[in-house]
């Protein structure tokens, strides 16, 4: 095996919070250089990066941001408190009720003042929890904290403040929540209340309720929707596989282990594949300034004993993931974590998203309940599956194509048949989504995107329909207007062919088609093949990654071919330095058929791809 690709080293410095950086053992973690005492060191510095903005009683938690929720300030000071309680309780239950910090004593003392009068106007009063409202959510971290930090801290509470906090818990037992992952609260709420037995039957109740609810979403495969529909994202692991399986393994519930158990590790072969070689997260999806919550599955398949992935290989993705968003700037200036990604940025947040949303980036400090001895910590650093060679995978409940590539440890999704009710909603919307680039924002014109011009601008994307993937393919079908488009890529390595069959468009009505939206650093590059020309690319947008990224742009003209008008094109986003010329990178030849089309695609060093389009259907073979 090479070498590892290594996280650079950064000096020791200061982390959140202002602490010193521990030294990084590269014998134990070659690939990030990380331990367990970092991750027990970004917990402290997080913790005492938000300590300062405690209120009086330490009930709510107004955390700097300029941007409110769509929930309030009141909520939003709640939402600061959960989250953080729930990043404390992690790290005293995994040091074993060691809690040198005094961190359950601030967290106490906000329980006692939050329930004093709760949904009074006073200072330190939470709010109380109603259908569909944001204290639902934080009631689900709230129950959790509680029931890891039992013996520490809700055990030694007096006796009024336990019946205080159980009845404004209760609340969420029976609060309707949103028809997506939400249904998961009340049931975490309940299994804590069952646990120490307040309203047991109710609680008990909620459990059931809730775990009922999301059978339906179950796609299979590892692989759950947030709700009805095809929302396929990162809810997934922090969210549909977290609570299921977390509660099980607290309750010591062999049934529904035996459930969950499989589901999560199913995910996890999936979900592995996912992170770059530099530790980043697939970019796509809602929620996305949670960071590296996107580790909690990864910790609870070693948590429970239900996961495909070695304890080195576990580590490796987790600590790559934390260290990610800490080296680039996450909690830069003031030890906070930023509403954004590497630093601030708007086009990640929702209009749910307040000051304290990022810090359910505190799930990705589960890993902390197992002991300093767990294999998971004392295990040899194992190289991620991007840094194992190139890859071309197929996840078959989102329809979508993972493509990696070792050379530069990129990993790109070919997104066909994840959706969202928003058709502009540019973290579903795209074609393609990778851990290096982000989707140009709202408003600004699309990436990785075919549609028809009409009024000046690009129709949107509506109506997906997935087609199926297979080997080195993935296809969808999609309304563009009056027009319905079949689409198609085939990959291999760096190289994508991306084919367009277009049918109904009005004869001379005019396509554009997009690609990569990066800044040079990783490249894009569109090269087209049969139906398009080069055209001028939108002005550059800021995304996530890059201050001024660009999407390379074609255009083409539909002529009215009864098979279909097909447009097609190589596409290639990398970050090695000269890579080889694009038009090398695969031989494409194209026939018509009596009703449709056929392609060939013979891969430089690979396989050879033939597909047949027609409107309603896709059929491809792959041979050696």
């Amino acid at each position: 095996m090479d070498e590892p690709r290594t996280s650079p080293a950064s000096p020791r410095g200061r982390g959140p919070g202002g602490r010193e950086r521990p030294p990084e053992d590269r014998e134990l973690s070659p690939y990030t250089g990380w331990t367990r005492a970092h991750w027990e060191w970004a917990a402290d510095g997080l913790l005492a990066a938000v300590a300062p903005y405690a209120g009086a009683g330490g009930a709510l938690y107004h955390l700097p941001g300029g941007r409110p929720s769509v929930s309030g300030r009141r909520s939003d000071g709640l939402e600061g408190y959960a989250r953080t309680f729930l990043l404390a309780a992690l790290r005293v239950a995994g040091a074993r009720g060691a809690d040198p910090g005094g961190l359950l004593a601030r967290y106490a003392a906000g329980l006692a003042a939050g329930t004093a009068r709760p949904g009074g106007p006073g200072p330190e009063d939470w709010p109380r929890v109603t259908d569909r409202s944001q204290p639902l959510v934080e009631a689900a971290s709230l129950a959790l904290a509680l029931r890891l930090t039992r013996p520490w801290l809700w055990d030694r509470l007096d006796d009024a403040v336990r019946e205080r906090v159980a009845d404004w818990l209760t609340d969420a037992l029976t609060a309707e929540p949103h028809p997506n992952n939400w249904v998961l609260f009340p049931a975490t709420v309940g299994g804590f209340l069952a646990e120490v037995g307040h309203r047991p039957a109710a609680a008990r109740a909620a459990v059931t309720r809730g775990l009922a609810r999301i059978e339906p979403w179950y796609a299979g495969g590892g692989w759950y929707t947030d709700g009805r529909g095809r929302a396929f994202d990162h809810y997934n692991g922090w969210a549909l596989h977290l609570y299921p399986g977390l509660t099980a393994w607290l309750d010591g519930d062999a049934a529904r282990a035996a459930r969950y158990g499989p589901r999560l590790a199913a995910h996890l072969a999936d979900q592995a594949r996912l992170f770059g070689a530099d530790g980043a997260p697939l970019h796509q999806g809602r929620s996305l300034t949670y960071r590296f919550a996107a580790a909690a599955p990864l910790w609870l398949g070693a948590l429970t004993g239900h996961t495909p992935l070695s304890p080195g290989t576990t580590r490796r993705l987790a600590s790559g993931a934390l260290r990610y968003f800490l080296d680039r700037g996450a909690t830069a200036g003031t030890g906070l974590l930023s509403l954004g990604w590497h630093g601030p940025y708007e086009g990640v947040l929702q209009r749910y998203s307040g000051p304290g949303s990022p810090y359910w980036a505190s799930k990705g400090f589960l890993g902390l309940l197992l002991p300093a001895d767990h294999a998971v910590w004392t295990a040899r650093e194992e190289p991620a599956p991007v840094e194992r060679g190139d890859a071309v995978h197929t996840v078959a409940a989102p329809n979508w194509l993972v493509q990696s590539t070792v050379a530069d440890g990129l990993v790109r999704v070919h997104n066909h048949g994840s959706t969202h009710p928003d058709p502009d909603d540019p973290h579903y919307a795209r074609l393609a989504y990778s851990t290096a680039t982000g989707p140009a924002p709202h408003g600004a014109a699309p990436d990785n995107h075919f549609g028809l011009w009409r009024d000046g601008r690009i129709t949107s994307r509506t109506e997906p329909e997935p087609l199926g993937a297979g080997d080195g393919w993935a296809a969808s079908r999609h309304r563009a207007g009056p027009a319905r488009v079949l689409s198609l890529v085939l990959a291999h390595g760096a190289g994508e062919l991306r084919a367009h069959l277009v049918t109904g468009a009005p004869r001379g009505a005019e396509v554009r088609l997009s690609g990569w939206a990066a800044d040079g650093s990783p490249r894009s590059e569109l090269l087209p093949l049969h139906g398009l020309s080069a055209a001028s690319a939108p002005p550059p947008v800021a995304t996530a990654f890059a201050r001024r990224a660009t999407a390379p742009a074609l255009r083409g003209t539909a002529v009215g071919d009864p098979r279909g008008d097909l447009f097609l094109c190589l596409a290639r986003l990398t970050a090695v330095v000269d890579p080889p010329p694009l038009a090398t990178s695969a031989t494409v030849t194209v026939r018509r058929g009596s009703d449709g089309w056929e392609l060939t695609v013979a891969w430089r060093g690979g396989p050879t791809q033939r597909a047949r389009l027609t409107a309603e259907s896709v059929r491809v073979t792959t041979a050696p």
